[in-house]
């Protein structure tokens, strides 16, 4: 009864119309043979093997979870086959460098296919979500040899990659770790041999039967590191060795979780592992970051793809389900002795509710995506640097709230089917457990909030906020001159306003509370993401707004103006709270 339809002509909307994305391709060199036709036909082939390959082993997945025996772990049934198919489509290639075996395409795309297979198997999607990140930092920070021997076999698929920080001791406070990696000839460089001792826990993927090898990047101490995080280094730990031999690299078991079951979440063991530095000595930090960033968008997509599948599947039920007349009906419609309970403002609440968010995030989420492309490739220097700061500023957002909503939408989604959605027929309630994991892992949403608010924008005395109100009051302003979005242009400029003036508040106050930002951290994250949501629905509305005539337009404007009109609200409280300089936070009783 779960069923999955790749939303493929959202998708090309947002790509397309809203961020008109093939424009930009043409003039980066590096995507100038990318089209709209190159675009829609990726797409296209990723939704038939999320709808048609992945999405029937999630339940089954879900119900038969991994199983961990002497070592090893073994996948649910036809995960494997999953992974085969996946790797023969060369889809774990679609973003990476040609140099390595890649197909270049945009990230943006990359994005889209995320959506997509978060949305049919999130925990299938645990095992090759992470390889793109490893391959991002061994091309960016590994020595010449590691590339060389490496990349290409992450690239293809033929091997997958882990990302090794957490100890039973130390989550999120990486400066506790106890891992030790001691050069083999004295001397730590890049590249240099190592043998790496230690535990780490909650490791997804640490173990699998989906690839002959997994390339393990662990954050270790040298013999000479100093205390705290600024003392870590990464390291190459692989599962067999380059010799074909089995390095000493162990997996003691898999966690019995509450969602995700398909997911092998490892305890690992390494017993003098021989490994590699990854970038320079005590540099580790800044090397993996660049794998974490990456994570933090495909959790983000996570959120949406829960999000997405929570609201087709409730409007397909609620549109099916006869229950009670509704007080009113669309005109035409002839009232008979009960209605779909689409027809009752309770549940059309629910299913608007999530539709708007879902539109929201979705632009959101890609437009970060098209930022990172620009980042990457764009030939101005200024573009590049403008793009990443924005791109910085919105990665702990989307990951926050879009995990938040994902989770807490598929909650709400849950309401629609009354009892039937507390029992395991319908799907909803897979969806509700397997979504909760995305608001901890990638560094908790209250680690988000943190790095947004503090790191992001007073740290760097708003600077990148700054660029953020500029792409708002771009849009702003062109929806002021678009007779049928003007309202929204409007509201946007004043949400706009009103967190800049919650963001100069706390950086006057900060220094006479010290503690003030980190209070109200949580509700400055949300808030930013509502305004973010606001100008994406100002910008559906602009777009929409010339295609009234069009039934599917018309739904698009409608979803934008529910959200103006019944989400953007919150924006307001939420600031509130973070403005309340006074208000108490009692310390917790002994």
């Amino acid at each position: 009864m779960w069923h999955y339809e790749p939303p493929l002509r959202d998708m090309q909307f947002v790509i397309e119309e809203l961020l008109e994305a093939p424009a930009q391709w043409a003039g980066i060199p590096a995507y100038a043979g990318v089209d709209a036709d190159t675009a829609r036909s990726v797409l296209h082939e990723a939704g038939r093997f999320a709808a048609e390959v992945l999405a029937p082993t999630n339940a089954a997945g879900d119900l038969h979870g991994c199983r961990w025996e002497a070592g090893r772990v073994s996948t649910p049934p036809g995960f494997r086959e999953a992974y085969r198919a996946w790797c023969e489509g060369g889809w774990p290639a679609l973003g990476c460098d040609p140099a390595w075996g890649g197909q270049g395409l945009p990230l943006l795309l990359g994005t889209a296919v995320g959506e997509m297979l978060n949305s049919a198997n999130h925990a299938w999607n645990m095992y090759p979500g992470l390889a793109h990140g490893a391959y991002e930092t061994l091309r960016a920070h590994a020595a010449p040899e590691l590339r060389e021997h490496y990349l290409p076999r992450i690239v293809s698929g033929e091997w997958l990659a882990t990302m090794c920080l957490t100890e039973s001791h130390a989550g999120s406070d990486l400066g506790l770790l106890r891992t030790r990696a001691v050069p083999v000839q004295g001397e730590a460089h890049s590249g240099c041999e190592v043998r790496v001792t230690g535990s780490k826990i909650f490791i997804s993927g640490g173990e699998s039967d989906l690839a002959d090898n997994i390339v393990h990047l662990v954050l270790a101490r040298l013999p000479d590191a100093a205390p705290g995080s600024r003392g870590l280094s990464l390291v190459l730990v692989p599962k067999v060795l380059p010799d074909g031999t089995a390095n000493a690299v162990h997996c003691d078991g898999i966690e019995h979780k509450m969602g995700i079951a398909g997911s092998a979440t490892c305890a690992m063991r390494f017993e003098a592992a021989t490994g590699w530095l990854v970038g320079e000595p005590h540099r580790g930090l800044p090397a993996m970051f660049v794998m974490m960033n990456a994570a933090r968008l495909l959790v983000g997509m996570q959120g949406l793809g829960h999000l997405e599948m929570a609201s087709q599947n409730a409007r397909r039920y609620a549109r099916e389900r006869v229950q009670s007349r509704a007080p009113a009906r669309p005109e035409g419609q002839a009232a008979g002795a009960a209605d779909p309970i689409a027809l009752h403002p309770a549940v059309r609440r629910i299913l608007w509710t999530l539709q708007a968010l879902v539109e929201g995030q979705r632009a959101v989420a890609y437009r970060a995506a098209q930022l990172l492309d620009e980042a990457a490739h764009h030939p101005e220097a200024a573009r590049r640097e403008r793009a990443q700061e924005l791109a910085a500023l919105l990665t702990p957002v989307l990951k926050a709230f879009c995990t938040e909503n994902g989770h807490y939408g598929a909650d709400a989604a849950l309401q629609v089917w009354g009892g039937h959605g507390f029992v395991r027929d319908h799907g909803i309630e897979q969806s509700v457990r397997d979504s909760r994991v995305a608001m901890i892992y990638e560094g908790s949403n209250e680690i988000q909030a943190i790095d947004l608010l503090l790191r992001k924008v007073l740290d760097d005395g708003g600077r990148r906020l700054a660029l953020l109100l500029e792409e708002l009051e771009r849009e702003a302003a062109l929806c002021g001159e678009c007779a049928s979005a003007a309202g929204f242009g409007g509201a946007l400029r004043e949400h706009a306003a009103a967190l800049a003036a919650a963001a100069d508040a706390l950086a006057a106050g900060r220094g006479r509370d010290p503690e003030w930002p980190y209070r109200v951290a949580d509700d400055f994250l949300r808030a930013t993401g509502l305004v973010l949501m606001a100008w994406a629905w100002a910008r559906i509305a602009r777009v929409a707004a010339g295609r009234a005539d069009d039934a599917w337009y018309e739904a698009k404007l409608a979803a934008a103006r529910f959200g103006l009109q019944w989400l953007a609200p919150e924006i307001g409280w939420r600031l509130q709270r973070v403005r309340a300089a006074d208000a108490a936070l009692p310390w917790v009783p002994a």
